[in-house]
């Protein structure tokens, strides 16, 4: 990648965040009707709704996961926040992919030295091998 190339990025689908705050509420209504006067059942599907709603609102906030540029990576950090990952500090790209149950999960993985970066299909919009392969080819020749 030469220093005039715009800077690439991955991002949460769009349909995701709406299916996830869907599904908070489609929780919630589920436990107002079955919780039948129980206050520990409605509390608990409160509290799952609000699990999930949170993590809409994180990919409403935070949609971008990964970026690649000249400088380095930047990857999402915490909640919602940003870290730059200079070239030199990377020190290896892999798709890592386990069968599990008749399927296949592939999961990014970015090593850092002292931090392993984990990214799925739906935090980048695209199978992690094709931003594996964008890395790779962005990645500046050492």
């Amino acid at each position: 990648m030469n220093e005039t190339s715009p800077a690439q990025q991955w991002r949460v689908p769009s349909s995701l965040p709406a299916a996830k705050l869907a599904g908070a509420v489609l929780l919630l209504a589920l436990g107002l009707l079955f919780a039948d006067g129980d206050p520990v059942r409605l509390a608990l599907a409160a509290l799952a709704a609000a699990a999930l709603a949170g993590w809409a609102v994180r990919d409403l906030v935070a949609p971008v996961r990964l970026a690649v540029a000249p400088a380095g990576l930047t990857v999402i950090n915490g909640f919602a926040g940003r870290r730059l990952l200079p070239w030199s500090s990377v020190e290896a790209i892999a798709v890592d992919r386990r069968p599990r149950l008749g399927l296949t999960s592939e999961t990014l993985e970015i090593d850092a030295g002292n931090s392993l970066h984990l990214f799925g299909r739906y935090d980048l919009g695209a199978t992690p091998e094709e931003v594996a392969a964008a890395l790779r080819a962005a990645r500046p020749v050492r």
